[in-house]
């Protein structure tokens, strides 16, 4: 768990000074994502044993890395909308774990950046006291789909190549 942390928390902060040449604000892959992913799936279908990962350890490699992602970018606000996001995301995640095979997990990477941009926007309306803000979430969600599938296949082919 502390490796995949580590490791989310480095794509993080990596991505976090790449600027993307994409006019949308606010866009970015969501790379980090593929871990949480990856821990989740990580012993899909087989017995729990000490080297498979459960759904809660995966909430607490994702919860880790948003806090101190927050923490080391030197971005406190961004701790808000991450953990809103990044809560309902795992939460639709976890549903669709229910429903996927361990071939469609780019479903389930799509499904939560969604959810992802959904819950960042909620949190942005409250704090900023903007309701017109969700007028944004349509362009978000369009670019959360690809985002989300792109992470989702990063996790999905992880997995089918470890033994």
């Amino acid at each position: 768990m502390a490796v995949l942390t580590a490791v989310a928390l480095i794509i993080f902060i990596v991505e976090a000074q790449i600027n993307l040449p994409i006019v949308i604000p606010g866009v970015k892959l969501g790379l980090a994502n593929a871990v949480t992913l990856f821990a989740l799936f990580y012993g899909y279908g087989k017995e729990r044993t000490v080297d498979n990962l459960t759904a809660i350890d995966a909430l607490m490699i994702l919860m880790c890395r948003i806090l101190l992602g927050a923490i080391f970018t030197g971005r406190p606000i961004a701790f808000i909308y991450s953990l809103a996001g990044g809560a309902l995301a795992f939460a639709a995640q976890v549903l669709m774990k229910r429903i996927v095979t361990q071939k469609q997990i780019w479903v389930c990477g799509a499904v939560g950046a969604v959810f992802h941009n959904i819950g960042q926007i909620a949190a942005a309306a409250l704090v900023t006291g903007t309701p017109a803000i969700v007028a944004y979430l349509p362009v978000l969600i369009i670019a959360g789909v690809i985002t989300g599938v792109i992470t989702g296949l990063i996790a999905q082919y992880t997995l089918e190549r470890l033994p």
